[in-house]
């Protein structure tokens, strides 16, 4: 989990665009970020399981 101190640093505009860093919103995770959700993979794989992302189903071949 991310420290207090690391998520206000993201949350700060970036002085160049490069160094903007993208957070999970429920957790601060900055590796494995899905943007498309906002969310890490953890945290996306809880919720679509518990069935809270609408359109999410889980894929099997």
């Amino acid at each position: 989990m991310a420290t207090k101190a690391h998520i206000a640093k993201s949350a700060r505009p970036a002085k160049f665009s490069s160094r903007q860093v993208n957070r999970c919103t429920r957790c601060g995770r900055s590796r494995g970020y899905l943007r498309d959700f906002g969310l890490c993979r953890i945290c996306m794989r809880e919720m679509a399981h518990k069935g809270y992302l609408p359109g999410v189903t889980k894929a099997s071949w």
